[in-house]
């Protein structure tokens, strides 16, 4: 029976990744444990609890405790960690790019009601007509977009903050809200940025309606161009001309984003590939304006048409999208201008439900919440380990394949999808560890109290060392 070739390089990759987050950690011991942990993650086939990645790394004889103290005594740090990962990603981004990231929160449903952070929330899992509540977490997620190939992208995550309510059960996080997390966020990484010799590089960060907040339109970073969805019936005003009072903030009123779809003339017709799929799209580009409180901020409209096409016997509709953009002033023609080219803008937004996808597949294919943490801090940090575990493998999958086509899978009637998948990734690995001859003997039952020179993480090191090219 044929089967999938070893994917020396792709293992090689998550070595050379592992390596680099190394100095994330005060103590090799430490780094050991996460080393084993990561491959417990990876070979893991059941629920991604820390006791079934006990059982799997053939521990389960010893002592638990030290597994646990990973998460509650805040040995493993997602913004450490979070800054190795922003400094791989500049290796695929030239400083003279754009570096594209997606903003978007998340929840953790909880059974728990003493869990840090688990509160009363809206249930994405009910009907949009009868919403439901659920008990669950919440956090904020910071994702860089992967530069644009055969029409696809990825989201890696970079960060994970808890964005609790100030109704959740807190005792050691303070309560935050998502346009406070993003806005600490895009800080955080302008300062990565800065750090790595890239202070005067321009961000475009991609959100939904929910951060279309005055107050995050206020605290953006200087370089930092926020495009965001926002409401149909938002309320914006035209810049004050030279006939308004000069102590005037604020002109006209200016047509809602809704009553744009009733003008005839002014509309752009464009075709952009996505996922190599043609999307025809009507749009136009009113402004600038500005929004009640934000006064020194310019802001463009992009209004997007609604669309409805034939599916078989049934037609399908998609809504009108209106998008919000921070204008740029351009000293040369003294106007404001588009800080990007519109299909530039247009194909972005249209590639931040790639953070969507990233969230189905942490959550339900990877395990992002199964852990058993009961500790306030375990609580966090283990949610902030798996995304970060999931980008670390995605980061390795891209420099492997790139975006597209990926490993050719074995299967006579299926040779695999347009673009790979994190399922086929995680399968690749998973065949090319078990394959590997010199891996096999090593999950077996060892030893791990730092004694003799087979310890657990000797011999997993053994193992990179057999397998990264000298």
């Amino acid at each position: 029976m044929p089967i999938v070739a070893q994917q020396k390089d792709l293992v090689n990759e998550v070595f050379r990744l592992l390596e680099r987050h190394a100095g994330c950690f005060r103590q090799e011991r430490v780094f050991g444990r996460v080393v084993a942990l990561v491959f417990g993650e990876i070979m893991a086939i059941a629920h991604h609890t820390i006791s079934q990645l006990i059982w799997g790394l053939g521990q389960e004889g010893k002592d638990w405790s030290a597994w646990y103290r990973l998460f509650s005594r805040g040995r493993f740090r997602g913004e450490a960690a979070g800054k190795v990962m922003v400094a791989e990603t500049l290796t695929h981004v030239e400083a003279d790019q754009v570096y594209v990231v997606g903003l978007d929160g998340f929840q953790v449903p909880r059974s728990g009601k003493k869990i840090e952070g688990s509160g009363w929330g809206k249930s994405p899992r009910s009907p949009a007509w009868r919403v439901g509540l659920h008990w669950a977490q919440r956090f904020f997620h910071l994702s860089w977009l992967t530069p644009e190939a055969g029409s696809c992208r990825r989201a890696i995550p970079l960060l994970v903050r808890p964005a609790f309510t100030h109704k959740a059960r807190r005792t050691a996080t303070p309560a935050c809200s998502e346009w406070e997390a993003a806005a600490e966020s895009l800080r955080w990484l302008r300062a990565g940025l800065t750090a790595a010799g890239r202070g005067c590089q321009p961000i475009l960060a991609l959100a939904d309606g929910a951060f279309d907040v005055v107050a995050l339109w206020c605290q953006l970073e200087a370089g930092v161009t926020l495009l965001v969805r926002t409401a149909k019936n938002r309320a914006l005003f035209a810049l004050p001309g030279p006939q308004h009072h000069k102590n005037r903030k604020y002109g006209e009123r200016a047509p809602a984003p809704a009553d744009w779809l009733q003008v005839k003339g002014g509309w752009r017709t464009e075709t952009i590939i996505v996922r190599s799929t043609p999307r025809r799209l009507c749009y136009r580009i009113e402004g600038p304006f500005l929004r009640k409180g934000a006064p020194g901020i310019p802001l463009f409209l992009l209004v997007i048409k609604g669309q409805s096409w034939a599916a078989g016997p049934k037609r399908r509709r998609r809504q009108p999208t209106f998008l919000l953009v921070n204008a740029r002033w351009d000293a040369i023609t003294s106007t404001w201008t588009l800080p990007f080219p519109p299909i530039s803008l247009l194909i972005d937004a249209w590639h931040r439900w790639e953070l969507e996808v990233a969230h189905r597949e942490m959550k339900t294919t990877f395990g992002l919440g199964d852990k058993q943490c009961w500790h306030p801090r375990a609580a966090v940090v283990s949610v902030q380990w798996s995304a970060w575990l999931y980008g670390l493998l995605l980061l390795a999958g891209y420099r492997t394949w790139g975006l597209t086509p990926g490993p050719r899978l074995p299967t006579a009637w299926w040779l695999g999808g347009r673009r790979w998948s994190f399922n086929t990734l995680w399968r690749v690995l998973r065949l090319s560890l078990v394959k590997h001859p010199d891996f096999r003997p090593h999950r077996a039952a060892t030893p791990y109290d730092g004694s003799g020179p087979d310890t657990f993480l000797d011999l997993l090191w053994r193992f990179a060392q057999i397998s990264l090219p000298t």
